[in-house]
């Protein structure tokens, strides 16, 4: 609910502070005074497109904030929370503009875009006019309008929808896959065999490459290391040690403990020796290589090298390249039968996408006989009571809301032919339809501030009067404002405000006042009457607001 609009240098207006209430909200105003800056102002802090030129002449920048109240269960709360922005039981928004266009927008003193608060505005207020493109002028609108006052869940038929778009694109891409991979299938199929058959595996190359080199070097280094083993033998080395190892210990027991510890160090270095005696012939053993190793391993090598630069990879990265041309190859095997398995699948998601459409269908029929029951019950207190209004389905091409078309028809006079309404009626019966649609629609629209801009022109009198207890009706329990030139209709309102117009010459300024009982009787006594307000004029006004 709409609870307070603060403009500063917008247009004619300098600075207004409004503070609008539940119920019926009314303003008036000689035409010119500035209603439409009014809903202009609305507008632009709502994040609607309009007029560029918005900044009061001579002013730096304009600025309008509304404050909404929201109830714990408001939609308002759920878009707050998605795009992680403050709420509370307040919303203010705030908008500025500068004379050279640039725009600001503000939700609760946190920066957003103007896309936010269209979003926000969406479930905040609805505008209509006599000439309203949302709504029954718009044909592409009626299906929604008709899902509205059936309360459909549209979320079952549209995750159908998308599911059948989803698969039917997945088809595609597989298809053309299947056929790219069986343009290489032969080529495929020889390059796995090769890669199976070969069987590399990461770092073998390396391996390899030690163990290959390692046999090359093998007979000129084993003379050197065969001496070297001679040398640190019984023959050599071990047999000296041995012998001053004995020659030592016989002597040590009259050394007087000269000789312990020469004779520890030389355990040690024996120690030492017969770990380098066992390295060296492990050594040795491992020279000795059958030729045929040698070949056999020279072989692998150059087989898993020129494989790799057949593919243009490295050695260590066939083992990877023969799963992925495995894949690719089962792709092509399994290809045709996983597409028949897709193809099943889409014809399920396609038989329920059809029920649901068809339980759809059915339930728009039984809503529009309902909305045609009760737009004539409403049209008939509007003195429309030969008015006849249809919903029209009809079957249309298939999409994410049904496989249906929905179009307003009217007929205004007895024995005339039905047509689209905004080819049928004029704007005052235009205006009529539109309210008691709204009337019909009342209960989809808990939380809207409804906003009608002069939804009355073209009808007078006891029409007017009618207009009016509808609007009345629409606003219980809920809010509603109403630009009007009718004295009926204003008479009706719970809240009355009057737009006016001054200038001292050099600027002209707009202004907006709520009235008090007698300053209203003043007011509607001038739109009856016009610039001569007479006491006859007052009496009729003091007779409306009853």
């Amino acid at each position: 609910m709409l609870r307070g609009l603060n403009i500063r240098n917008m247009l004619l207006i300098d600075r207004l502070d409004l503070d609008f209430q539940p119920g019926l909200n009314v303003l008036t105003g000689e035409t010119g005074a500035g209603k439409s800056i009014l809903l202009d102002s609305l507008g632009f802090v709502l994040g609607w497109r309009g007029r560029a030129d918005m900044v009061r002449q001579g002013s730096d920048i304009a600025e309008v904030s509304a404050s909404f109240d929201l109830p714990k269960d408001h939609p308002a709360r759920v878009i707050l929370q998605e795009i992680d922005l403050p709420c509370d039981d307040e919303l203010l928004l705030r908008r500025t503009n500068t004379p050279d266009g640039r725009k600001t927008a503000y939700v609760n003193d946190r920066r957003c875009t103007g896309e936010v608060l269209r979003r926000l505005s969406d479930c905040l207020v609805e505008l209509h006019g006599q000439h309203d493109d949302r709504g029954l002028l718009n044909s592409a609108g009626h299906r929604a309008l008709l899902d509205a006052f059936a309360g459909h869940d549209l979320g079952p038929i549209r995750a159908a929808w998308r599911l059948m778009s989803k698969m039917g694109k997945e088809i595609q891409q597989n298809r053309a896959a299947l056929e790219a991979a069986e343009r290489d299938a032969d080529y495929l199929r020889h390059s796995v065999h090769e890669l199976e058959e070969l069987a590399p595996e990461v770092g073998e190359d390396g391996q390899l490459d030690a163990r290959r080199r390692f046999m090359q070097a093998g007979e000129r280094i084993r003379e050197d290391i065969a001496k070297a083993a001679v040398a640190m033998g019984t023959d050599g080395a071990e047999g000296m040690m041995l012998d001053a190892n004995r020659w030592l210990q016989e002597a040590a027991d009259q050394a007087e403990g000269k000789l312990d510890a020469p004779l520890e160090n030389l355990s040690r270095a024996m120690n030492d020796l017969a770990d380098a005696q066992r390295g060296v012939e492990d050594c040795l053993s491992q020279l000795e290589y059958d030729p045929l190793e040698l070949e056999q391993a020279e072989e692998r090598l150059f087989a898993i090298r020129a494989l790799a630069r057949k593919h243009k990879v490295q050695p260590d990265e066939l083992p990877a390249l023969s799963g992925d041309l495995a894949v690719r190859l089962k792709a092509i095997d399994t290809g045709a039968m996983h597409i028949a398995d897709l193809e099943g699948e889409l014809a399920q998601a396609k038989a329920t996408y059809e029920t649901l459409a068809t339980k759809l269908l059915k339930s728009r029929r039984k809503a529009g006989a309902e909305l045609d029951t009760k737009m004539q019950q409403e049209l008939a207190p509007l003195k429309m009571e030969a008015a006849v209004f249809n919903t029209d389905i009809q079957y249309a091409d298939a999409g994410p809301d049904g496989a249906d078309a929905v179009l307003f028809t009217v007929s205004t006079n007895p024995g005339a032919p039905a047509g689209p309404i905004n080819k049928i009626a004029s704007g005052g019966e235009l205006s009529r339809f539109l309210l008691a649609l709204k009337v019909c629609l009342t209960s989809r629209s808990d939380g809207l501030t409804l906003i009608f801009d002069e939804i009355d022109r073209g009808v007078g009198g006891a029409t007017a009067d009618a207009v009016g207890r509808r609007l009345s009706s629409l606003a219980k329990g809920g809010q509603v404002l109403v630009v009007t030139h009718s004295p009926q209709v204003a008479a009706l309102g719970d809240h009355h405000w009057v737009v006016s117009k001054a200038t001292d010459g050099q600027e002209t300024l707009s202004s907006v006042i709520k009235l008090d009982d007698m300053e209203r009787t003043d007011e509607i006594a001038r739109m009856l009457a016009g610039d001569s307000v007479t006491d006859q004029a007052r009496a009729a006004a003091r007779a409306l607001l009853g």
